[in-house]
């Protein structure tokens, strides 16, 4: 049986792929066959993806522009364990025998493996962006037997043919997972490279997920007491990125965001891992990159443009980060 997605309403199909497990496990290095990116026009909007397959590995980037809530019925029959980034919006997923709905809010993530592969989703905002990998069975296995404790539990799991979730309450998307999907998303290797570099990407991304979990289980102080904290820490975060080039003083973006400095502060740093100019800081040194490696922009641009107090200031932070300066990243590039 193929993978199908339908519309809720009148069950017309609205996207059937015929994936086996070997289309998962035969993409070599230089098979592209399956990669790619579609379109699917749904009733209320648009769903657009990006997809990759290797060694037993889908990466796959989602955005959906809808018009209206929508609710989507998916069938497939094969046994995949799936890590899951929600990016921007909010959705369910129920699947019969499983014991609680899935849900995902703004900027979460999780681990999840089930066996009854159907259920409906339900898309409850208008734009969404979702990255997700999924893992045959034997691919899954042979990278989770040398993880940490939660991976092996995962995995015994899925032995015993159980519903399960890594995390009973989803992870937060920090700046280490935000940047190595970015990476991917904007990989400039050649082809056959690329596979590499994406395989190599999602057995991080599943380490970093394992460690977050880990990371969950220490007893922090909990600063962010509801969903409007959550929401407040993820405009601000958003409204800083539209500001690069002149950020506000934190006493501003508290009261831009409409939350106290202090719960700012803290509350930036339990979503994300490190302050707000800390995390502001590393999205400057990522962009600077890029813009070097594909010789969009110079280092003199790039200090303009980011709000740096000089090309000098930009040219230390660029080497403190990366070990090299902008100059040499030009040239080598």
């Amino acid at each position: 049986m193929p993978f199908e997605l339908k519309n809720n309403i009148d069950s017309k199909v609205l996207f059937s792929g015929h994936y086996t497990t070997a289309d998962y496990e035969n993409k070599t290095a230089n098979d592209t066959s399956m990669d790619g990116v579609f379109n699917i026009p749904l009733p209320s909007g648009n769903l657009k993806a990006q997809q990759w397959f290797v060694n037993g590995v889908r990466l796959m980037y989602s955005e959906y522009e809808l018009n209206s809530y929508t609710e989507f019925e998916w069938k497939g029959d094969l046994e995949l364990i799936t890590m899951y980034f929600n990016l921007k919006g909010k959705f369910s997923l129920a699947s019969p025998g499983a014991a609680k709905i899935i849900e995902l809010g703004n900027n979460e993530h999780n681990l999840f493996y089930g066996k009854e592969a159907e259920g409906i989703i339900k898309v409850e905002e208008l734009k969404m962006k979702s990255f997700m990998i999924q893992f045959t069975r034997d691919s899954f296995f042979n990278i989770a037997r040398d993880g940490n404790d939660a991976l092996k539990r995962f995995a015994d799991n899925i032995v015993n043919g159980k519903l399960v979730a890594l995390s009973e309450t989803n992870l937060n998307i920090d700046i280490a997972i935000q940047s190595c999907l970015r990476a991917i998303l904007e990989c400039r290797y050649t082809e056959s490279l690329k596979r590499i570099f994406y395989y190599s990407k999602a057995i991080e991304l599943l380490v970093l997920q394992a460690g977050a979990f880990d990371n969950s289980k220490i007893n922090h102080t909990r600063y962010l007491k509801s969903d409007y904290d959550k929401e407040r820490i993820l405009f601000a975060r958003d409204y800083i990125l539209d500001k690069l080039e002149t950020p506000p003083t934190l006493m501003e973006l508290a009261r831009i965001a409409g939350i106290n400095e202090f719960k700012l502060k803290k509350g930036f740093k339990e979503v994300f891992g490190t302050t707000v100019f800390g995390y502001l800081n590393e999205i400057k040194m990522e962009l600077a990159k890029n813009d070097l490696l594909e010789k969009r922009k110079n280092a003199t641009e790039i200090a303009f443009e980011l709000g740096f107090s000089s090309v000098q200031h930009f040219s230390n932070a660029f080497k403190k980060k990366f070990g090299v300066s902008p100059n040499q990243a030009w040239k080598v590039a």
